[in-house]
């Protein structure tokens, strides 16, 4: 049986944005901006996303560094709780960001096409 060159072959690109030499925003915060939407709590979206606290607050951080306005805010706790949600800046960059990967995915195919076929159908075993 002949296996199709490339046949396990994909192209993952990554969109990074970078402010001099912070990423503002990449695939892990976009995920982190989703997950603090449905979640309206940092604490909630880093533990969703296997997280520490620690680590999902520095990342929230520097996006509100990076960009013009902050993208999370965060109300301080109390009777009800405290919690978190996107500005509407938020929610616009996530969008963006979201249409900008699918438009560089998509330009990237027709170059990935290219150079799939000079793929072996599977890596040779390791010697």
């Amino acid at each position: 049986m002949t296996r199709t060159p490339g046949k396990g072959a994909k192209l993952k690109p990554q969109v990074r944005v970078l402010l001099d030499e912070e990423i503002a925003l990449g695939p892990g915060k976009a995920d982190l901006l989703e997950a603090i939407a449905h979640t309206g709590s940092i604490s909630a979206a880093g533990k969703k996303l296997g997280m520490s606290y620690r680590r999902t607050w520095l990342l929230v951080d520097t996006m509100n560094r990076c960009f013009k306005q902050p993208l999370v805010e965060t109300s301080t706790g109390g009777s009800r709780g405290g919690g978190a949600r996107l500005t509407p800046l938020g929610s616009e960059v996530l969008t963006e960001y979201r249409t900008l990967q699918a438009e560089v995915a998509a330009a990237s195919q027709a170059g990935f096409l290219r150079l799939k076929k000079h793929l072996r159908a599977k890596p040779l075993e390791a010697q």
